[in-house]
């Protein structure tokens, strides 16, 4: 998956914004204000920090050791760095898109997840 592909991906999921809310280079993908996604634009090969289950996480790196790793800059428990190299599909990048984005939804208030089902 190309970055471009990427940033489709997660703005064709309902209510995502995106911003660069550290500087020109960052792409910060939210929902309701939440973030669930990040990469910096200028890095080769493209990488993205997504949310993951912290059980899941370490199983994730475990099996792709090298090109999953504790999320840069992030909370290690509950970020991976996911290096975009070639050595997963674009259906499981999407995968883990997913996971990242439902862990942020579900961690929504009661009353902005009702709104936000509405949708």
């Amino acid at each position: 998956m190309h970055i471009e592909e990427f940033r489709n991906y997660c703005l064709s999921k309902k209510q995502v914004t995106e911003h660069f809310p550290f500087d020109n280079t960052t792409l910060v993908f939210k929902v309701f204000d939440k973030m669930f996604a990040l990469t910096g634009l200028e890095k080769k090969p493209f990488q993205v920090n997504l949310k993951c289950d912290p059980e899941k996480a370490i199983e994730l790196r475990e099996a792709y050791e090298g090109t999953i790793i504790p999320g840069y800059h992030m909370s290690k428990k509950h970020w991976n760095t996911i290096i975009c190299d070639g050595s997963f599909s674009d259906d499981f990048l999407k995968e883990m898109i997913d996971h990242s984005y439902h862990l942020i939804v579900q961690s929504l208030p009661k009353k902005i997840r009702a709104t936000f089902e509405e949708l």
